[in-house]
């Protein structure tokens, strides 16, 4: 038995944040049912990435709504609206991602649902919260990580600002609200009531960057600067980073730049003995340790500094992760089949619970698929 068998989860979300902590729910056992459009669905079924299409809705699309169910619905239309309330009062948990102020004008506000079910955990996402300046701006990934300073810790010192090359503010978020239901969950098991769960896409970035955050509140306030070649993290000094060698990249993380010059037989390295060095002469050691793995395979390098105890890694595109022992005894792959008998092969759930690794092999629903079924089980 998964530990979330038996809540019921309502998702009145689309694109990505929302729906990949109902992904999560779901993978955890939740029984959850997208509220959606009638005929066209959420917003994120024409969200694509490569303009990827399968069953008429994109391959994002099914990637982060496997394993629920889809009841169409027009939330403007007070016999929709009616059903939707019935809905409600039999449900756990609801997640909505839609500007504040929509679900006051729909009559779904937390207040009113509250009155529905007052055990109900009402959820929701925002771009930047629910007051100030940016409320009306849309909450979308960039435009968040944009806002959030992130752009600024990514590539090299000459670059221009660079995005993470993912959802990241999405994918964050989407994790966060997942943390909030349930210790709300949780909460409501001791106390009987329910719980107002709020995240926000700027929130979540900011979080993610707590580190270096605290660091420039607490370090002069001095803007982060990043490394001038193979940076990977602007406050942290050399060997910190990405090199390339004679056949690819390796990445070196933090510890001693003195025991790393022993193992790689690197004699210039040997003279930075003030650790103060490490950091305020970054660039200049890294120019050197580059310089010197240039004479070598990656293979050689790895091989050499894990020997003798050296933090490393090759740095791998995704022909060589997937086809590498240590991705294949993960059995993180999983093959899902749509409605329409067409296969899609994705990613699995990464908790594991009981020693079970987590495998939903049902594909994402059609729009309303699931909304004759639930009327009658629910009697809406």
């Amino acid at each position: 038995m998964l530990p979330l068998e038996g809540i019921l989860v309502l998702e009145f979300c689309q694109f990505m944040a929302g729906p990949s902590a109902g992904l999560k729910l779901a993978d955890l056992g939740a029984r959850v049912i997208k509220i959606e459009r009638p005929k066209h669905g959420e917003g994120g079924r024409q969200i694509a990435i490569k303009n990827l299409f399968v069953d008429n809705s994109s391959l994002v699309f099914h990637t982060v709504n496997r394993n629920k169910e889809s009841y169409a619905a027009n939330l403007k239309d007070a016999d929709d609206l009616e059903k939707v309330k019935k809905l409600i009062q039999q449900a756990d948990v609801m997640t909505h991602n839609f500007r504040p102020g929509v679900m006051e004008k729909i009559g779904l506000d937390y207040k009113t649902v509250k009155e529905l079910n007052p055990k109900m955990i009402y959820a929701s996402v925002t771009g930047y919260g629910t007051i100030g300046p940016w409320v009306k701006k849309p909450g979308q990934d960039l435009l968040a990580q944009s806002i959030s300073g992130l752009t600024h810790l990514t590539g090299d010192k000459d670059d221009a600002p660079t995005p993470m090359g993912l959802a990241v503010a999405d994918i964050f978020c989407g994790t966060h609200l997942t943390q909030g239901i349930l210790a709300a969950l949780v909460s409501r098991g001791k106390s009987g009531k329910g719980a107002l769960v709020e995240v926000s896409l700027l929130e979540s970035m900011l979080d993610f960057q707590f580190e270096v955050i605290t660091t420039y509140l607490n370090g002069g306030k001095d803007k982060p600067v990043r490394a001038n070649k193979g940076n990977a993290h602007a406050y942290l000094s050399a060997p910190y980073g990405v090199y390339k060698t004679y056949d690819g990249y390796i990445a070196l993380a933090m510890g001693s730049l003195l025991d790393l010059g022993k193992a790689l037989g690197c004699k210039p390295l040997l003279r930075f003995e003030n650790q103060e060095d490490w950091f305020t002469e970054r660039n200049l050691i890294m120019n050197i340790i580059r310089d010197f793995l240039l004479g070598e395979a990656s293979e050689y390098w790895i091989e050499k500094l894990e020997k003798e105890g050296i933090w490393c890694a090759e740095v791998f595109n995704y022909e060589q992760l997937i086809n590498h022992e240590g991705y294949q005894l993960l059995n993180f792959d999983q093959v899902l089949t749509l409605t329409n008998g067409e296969k899609v092969h994705t990613t699995r759930c990464p908790i594991q619970v009981d020693d079970q690794k987590l495998f939903s092999r049902k594909g994402a629903p059609r729009v309303g698929e699931h909304t004759d079924q639930i009327s009658k089980e629910f009697n809406l």
